[in-house]
């Protein structure tokens, strides 16, 4: 199990104030593009499942490990709601990071009554930096 689920805001805060914190979105190509990214500095873009498929990246992990950071760096964990990011978060965690977090909600958040996303939670509903891909 990775360190703790955190809200956007409380990811926000640690990668703007300590710049040893990275972000990974582990969504896909196609959302980075059309959906946004977050608008911050230490921004790691590698999926967790393959587009289009959407099979899981038996890569993940050495393909995060190739980045070379140490295993105590702290690393948030971000996808479309959250669900993704927590299986990303796991697998990290069992290959010996220490400090991983998942970010509640995602990027777009969850569904709102009539199938929507963005209006409940989530990074843009926050508020927080972003850009369109």
């Amino acid at each position: 199990m990775y360190k703790a689920d955190v809200t956007p805001t409380e990811a926000f805060e640690v990668l703007s104030s300590n710049d040893q914190a990275v972000l990974v979105d582990v969504r896909t190509e196609p959302e980075w593009l059309y959906v946004g990214i977050p608008a911050i500095e230490r921004l790691l873009r590698l999926s967790w499942q393959v587009y289009p498929s959407m099979q899981v990246n038996g890569q993940f992990v050495e393909q995060f490990e190739q980045v070379g950071l140490p295993k105590d760096t702290p690393v948030f964990m971000l996808c479309r709601s959250g669900v993704r990011s927590a299986a990303a978060a796991s697998a990290l965690t069992a290959a010996g990071y220490e400090n991983v977090y998942n970010i509640e909600g995602g990027f777009e958040g969850d569904r709102d009554g009539e199938g929507h996303r963005g209006t409940i939670n989530g990074w843009r509903k926050a508020g927080l930096p972003w850009i369109q891909g």
